[in-house]
């Protein structure tokens, strides 16, 4: 069990899983707009009828034509909250085990500053020399 705990543990197997949760929470916000605004504005064409806060769109008896605002903004809330739930019952305890453990996850990147000779902006705060160009950086200013 121990080799298995050490393996959920490991910082990419639970920022993956984060990903991946977003990934759908997030899809189903595109889902719903796609099948509540984006849909209904392709069928205008035909006729039917729908109810709900929103705008028909054509004829008043075709449901396809219906732009269903509340629907949207109901997936939006979804969204918004699907993710403090993730947020604060996944990643809170998990940054705290991590923290225990001497490890920093989730945290602010590392600084950086750009090359003044080359222009590449991802090297380190503390960087002598840059990786692209190979000259000698400036001091930090402190």
């Amino acid at each position: 069990m121990r080799g298995f705990r050490n393996f959920l543990m490991r910082g990419d197997v639970i920022v993956i899983a984060v990903g991946l949760v977003v990934a759908l929470a997030f899809s189903m916000l595109i889902t719903a707009f796609t099948t509540y605004i984006i849909s209904p504005i392709i069928a205008s064409f035909t006729p039917g009828t729908a109810n709900g806060l929103g705008v028909q769109l054509g004829n008043d008896h075709n449901p396809k034509t219906f732009l269903n605002f509340g629907f949207f903004i109901s997936a939006i809330i979804y969204f918004c909250i699907f993710m403090a739930v993730v947020y604060f019952l996944i990643v809170v305890p998990y940054k705290h085990v991590q923290a225990r453990r001497g490890q920093v996850v989730f945290g602010d990147p590392a600084p950086v500053k750009t090359c003044p000779f080359c222009l590449s902006s991802d090297l380190p705060a503390a960087a002598s020399k840059c990786k692209y160009c190979g000259t000698d950086q400036p001091a930090a200013a402190v």
